[in-house]
């Protein structure tokens, strides 16, 4: 997945320490051959991404959850659905989840399109009850008409397969390249501060990076076991044992506690932390994982110096055009 990688030479860091094959993030992604990205297509998925009407109350679309206009989720411990209701895990963010190699917390979904089709159909997310009723509403919809058959050509083109692979489409375009850390490692060794440069050799020196590696910051793997370290104190406080991750989709012992290795970038705008949310600042998380992945009591100068460096991996937003939704004149769905 990652062949497009922009590879660049090692680079030098202040003191004794080097980081090899730093990598900043690529500016486009890669597509599935059977869902080759074109403009028409972007533009629908687009469009159905900030739908509401694809939810059962009309109230829910995949924006309000994962919101493009800051971080990319919605800033809640955990997101409300249709009629209020809230699961019981964080919002990760849809940017650069175009390199994500699974997608949602536990990763059972293996490709953005399989999960577009997810929420809608969840009864707290949006709460519809299967994707023919989705794909019956969107035919009543004149201008979805119109709008499906560019994007596939097909005047019999609005399909559940054709709708997540639009969305998945328009995901792949949200990308945050040029952070400073991106230009730092492409050779501007004045975009990042002598704070953020130790930042950057306390989390190689302590193995963060050994999991939040690549031009992404989420690892070469599908998986990581979260927490690795039992402790008491932050479970009572957190409760972060109380999801089994993977093993909640496969039933397996040995997939308790295992989740996708979340990205780094534009960690910065996406408090709270972690798979429920729970943990309201970007210094305590730095802290916590310290101590539950690396079994390491970290100082405040290190804590404080390894933010610094997170906030060096947000990224510049693409302009985007919010869409104007397709209407129906005179009727409602709800």
């Amino acid at each position: 997945m990652f062949k497009f990688r922009l590879l660049v030479s090692a680079i030098a860091l202040t003191g004794s320490m080097a980081v090899a094959a730093a990598e900043a993030l690529p500016t486009t992604a890669p597509a599935p051959a059977d869902n080759p990205t074109t403009a028409e297509k972007v533009e629908l998925g687009k469009i159905l991404y900030h739908d509401p009407r694809l939810s059962s109350t009309g109230t829910v679309a995949c924006a309000s959850c994962h919101n493009t206009m800051l971080g990319g989720e919605d800033n809640r411990p955990n997101s409300m659905g249709v009629n209020g209701q809230t699961g019981g895990r964080s919002a990760p963010t849809v940017w650069n989840s175009a390199f994500n190699k699974v997608q949602f917390w536990d990763g059972r979904a293996a490709s953005l399109e399989a999960q577009a089709a997810g929420p809608v159909t969840n009864p707290i997310e949006m709460g519809m009850k299967s994707w023919d009723d989705v794909v019956a509403r969107l035919k009543t919809i004149d201008g979805y008409q119109v709008a499906f058959e560019k994007a596939f050509g097909d005047k019999n083109s609005i399909t559940k397969d054709n709708a997540t692979k639009a969305i998945a489409a328009y995901e792949r375009t949200l990308i945050t390249p040029n952070s400073a850390y991106d230009k730092y490692v492409s050779g501007n060794k004045a975009a990042l501060t002598e704070q953020q440069v130790r930042g950057l050799e306390k989390a190689n020196q302590l193995g963060c990076t050994s999991c939040h590696s690549g031009p992404a910051f989420n690892g070469p793997g599908a998986f990581q076991k979260f927490p690795v370290i039992s402790n008491g104190y932050f479970e009572a406080q957190h409760h972060f044992s109380k999801d089994g991750g993977l093993a909640e989709v496969t039933g397996k012992d040995s997939d308790k506690h295992m989740w996708k290795v979340p990205t780094l970038r534009n960690i910065a705008l996406t408090a709270p932390y972690f798979h429920n949310g729970s943990v309201k600042t970007l210094d305590q998380a730095v802290r916590i994982m310290g101590k539950l992945q690396l079994d390491k009591d970290l100082s405040d100068a290190d804590v404080n110096d390894i933010v610094a460096f997170l906030n060096a991996l947000t990224g510049e937003f693409p302009h985007q055009t919010m869409p104007v939704l397709p209407g129906t004149p005179g009727k409602t769905f709800n």
